[in-house]
């Protein structure tokens, strides 16, 4: 609702922030969450374990917080039914590789992508594909195993 009142405290407030030095916010705090090994996908002879992310909740929070990872660990995301689906990499400390799957097969992987700092964060959307599965692995381990676009994954 828009009223009259509101208009010179608001420019003040635009006038004050566009003032202010422009330093890097700190993220909020988020409990790093930690899921039982359910599941294993093995890429060119490398076993990796599994934790599997399928509430809403766990797909939400994910990797969040967490430490690097080890190239034996991975977290998967199960989506049912099939949908398109949209990653973002906030308050997430580790680089990951970002792998979408349809029944086993890799449909794009996005390699590398960057903890994000910023108040507004690049997403990393499966779309318009729909995918049923989201593998995140250690930024780097998909290049180096070979993982391409095309191959198949037995989960």
């Amino acid at each position: 609702m828009y009223s009259s009142k509101i208009v010179p405290v608001a420019l003040l407030s635009i006038s004050l922030v566009s003032c202010a030095p422009h330093l890097p916010q700190p993220l909020p705090t988020v409990p790093p969450q930690f899921l039982p090994i359910s599941s294993s996908v093995t890429i060119s002879d490398h076993k990796i374990d599994l934790e599997v992310a399928s509430t809403e909740e766990q797909l939400s929070k994910g990797l969040m917080s967490r430490e690097a990872l080890p190239d034996n660990r991975g977290m998967l995301f199960v989506f049912n039914p099939p949908r398109p689906v949209t990653f973002w990499m906030k308050n997430t400390i580790a680089p990951l590789d970002i792998i979408f799957l349809n029944q086993g097969k890799v449909l794009f992987i996005a390699n590398d992508v960057q903890p994000c700092k910023l108040p507004t964060c690049p997403v990393y959307p499966s779309q318009p594909i729909f995918v049923d599965k989201v593998l995140e692995i250690r930024a780097g381990l998909a290049n180096k195993l070979g993982l391409q676009t095309g191959n198949s994954l037995s989960l």
